[in-house]
């Protein structure tokens, strides 16, 4: 498979470190001394190589050390000898070599030939939930007689565990791995308590190879992740690996418990001479071999459109950080990425078994964190302008119910209950009663100030204006009468009444006096 030529990749995800803030590692193994290399196991841990003789299944192909897993042209000299287990720069080139070096290299990734759908050793899973869409899937590889990867898809948990151990029961190690760390997972992120799942695990591959579930000898790695909202817990014991696809630039967030994972610490070699070294097979800290093993374990934030890419050493062993990174950020879908990863491993060779599982960070719950505060603001803001208009309800219905005024209604005078208005259209008053008094009974000033209505502080003094209003018309019917009594008595003696209401002899003297 052709790799870019115009960009070193070397630098991109440099291993054990973190990048900006992402993460602060827990643990980490002891570095050796750059002057020697040690041996493979170290005193209180048993390393792991997965390509010793005696280990590989009898139906499996064999491959020399000095080739396998390699990227770039096959190293043609002869291995190293075990003291000297890195080679020299002479005899193994750089995974990038210049165009006219390389003729006859495969397609680039983008476009892998193997059509997994036909593989039968291929399984693919896929699933999704309002936050989170993944895929999931595992292939025996090109080389490997059977499959002893074994993956956790539990949402929110996610792991890979790769078995070791060829004929020692690598496959049930995983699966036993796999199992251990469901049932003592976290509900949430926490990533202590994912260690101590994680580490719970390594009990349960010991205990399985004591009671005869499995074999002797046999382990397995374990990264696992859970992804919940805005956070992610990983533990992470072995060379499986996570790494972190944020704004187009990939970041591996697991530290390798391998052996060249201890030279790249110590500068004697580079991340891409790592994938290439003889001695890349050995693992320095796995499930199954220690009792007091330990689990690296740590937080860090996500966030929406993230992707997190979760896989066996199947994956990374043969394909570079540089073409992993253009994989996923070309990928539209989780399932698109998975395939086609998977697809360029196997295209590399397919020398291990591959197990790849890819998470879409679709919503990381800020959001609807923000739309639920929006939404307290929009209930807090209706329930105060609610709570403004019943108090104004009430204010008002108090102002109704202990106001009156005197109007007209329909030609007579009415007592009405609270002030005059509306509002939308809602009438602020109601009648009372309708007296009997006639507007036209009243003077004109006062039909006129009926008509805007008159204000009275109770319903007993508007009572007594009605029945001042009585006795008013009362006394102007009287005066009228008397009036028209005293002109018909004047009538009938002759007399003749004045313009100002005198009758008889006064009437004519002031008729005289005005000529």
């Amino acid at each position: 498979m052709t790799q870019p030529q115009d960009q070193d990749f070397s630098q991109e995800v440099q291993p054990g470190e973190p990048t900006g803030s992402l993460y602060a590692e827990g643990t980490a193994m002891p570095i050796p001394s750059a002057s020697a290399h040690p041996e493979p196991a170290a005193p209180n841990e048993q390393a792991w190589d997965e390509e010793a003789a005696g280990l590989i299944e009898d139906d499996a192909t064999p491959m020399p050390a000095e080739d396998t897993y390699a990227v770039a042209e096959p190293i043609t000299a002869a291995p190293q000898p075990a003291q000297q287990p890195m080679s020299q720069p002479a005899q193994q080139p750089a995974p990038a070599p210049q165009p006219a070096q390389q003729p006859a290299q495969q397609p680039a990734p983008a476009a892998p030939a193997i059509d997994l759908a036909a593989r039968p050793d291929s399984t693919i899973e896929i699933g999704s939930t309002t936050r989170l869409s993944w895929a999931a899937r595992t292939d025996v590889g090109l080389v490997r007689g059977h499959n002893e990867d074994s993956y956790l898809v539990k949402s929110p948990l996610f792991g890979v565990c790769d078995g070791m151990g060829g004929h020692a029961a690598g496959e049930v190690a995983s699966a036993l791995a796999v199992r251990a760390i469901s049932e003592h997972a976290p509900e949430h992120a926490d990533d202590p308590l994912l260690g101590a799942a994680v580490e719970a695990a390594n009990e349960a591959v010991i205990d399985g190879a004591a009671t005869g579930v499995g074999k002797p000898g046999m382990g397995c790695t374990a990264s696992v992740a859970i992804i919940e909202d805005a956070h992610m817990a990983i533990a992470h014991v072995g060379d499986s690996r996570i790494y972190l696809l944020r704004a187009g630039t990939l970041v591996r967030l697991t530290h390798d418990h391998s052996y060249v994972e201890e030279l790249v610490d110590a500068g004697e070699i580079t991340a891409d001479e790592a994938r290439v070294h003889p001695s890349r097979s050995i693992i320095t800290r796995a499930l199954g071999s220690d009792p007091d093993m330990y689990a690296d374990h740590f937080s860090l934030d996500v966030e929406r459109g993230d992707r997190i890419i979760v896989c066996s050493d199947g994956l990374s062993s043969m394909v570079r950080d540089g073409a992993i990174e253009a994989l996923a950020v070309s990928s539209a879908t989780a399932a698109d990425c998975t395939d086609a990863l998977v697809s360029a491993a196997l295209a590399e060779g397919g020398h291990d078994n591959v197990t790849v599982i890819v998470v879409d960070v679709v919503s990381d719950g800020r959001e609807e964190a923000r739309r639920r505060a929006l939404m307290r603001g929009v209930v807090g803001w209706l329930a105060a302008v609610m709570a403004v208009v019943a108090v104004v309800a009430v204010v008002l219905a108090l102002i109704v119910n202990n106001s009156w005024y005197v109007g007209a209604y329909a030609g007579n005078v009415g007592i009405f209950r609270g002030v005059r208005g509306n509002i939308l259209g809602i009438e602020l008053s109601h009648l009372e009663r309708t007296t009997e008094v006639a507007l036209t009974d009243l003077p004109e000033s006062t039909q006129h100030q009926l008509a805007a209505g008159i204000d009275v502080a109770s319903e007993a003094e508007a009572e007594a204006t009605i029945e001042a209003y009585q006795a008013q018309i009362a006394d102007e019917q009287q005066k009228k009468k008397l009036v028209a009594s005293g002109a018909q008595s004047d009538s009938s003696d002759g007399t003749v009444g004045s313009a100002t209401g005198a009758s008889g002899p006064e009437a004519a003297t002031q008729d005289r006096g005005g000529e």
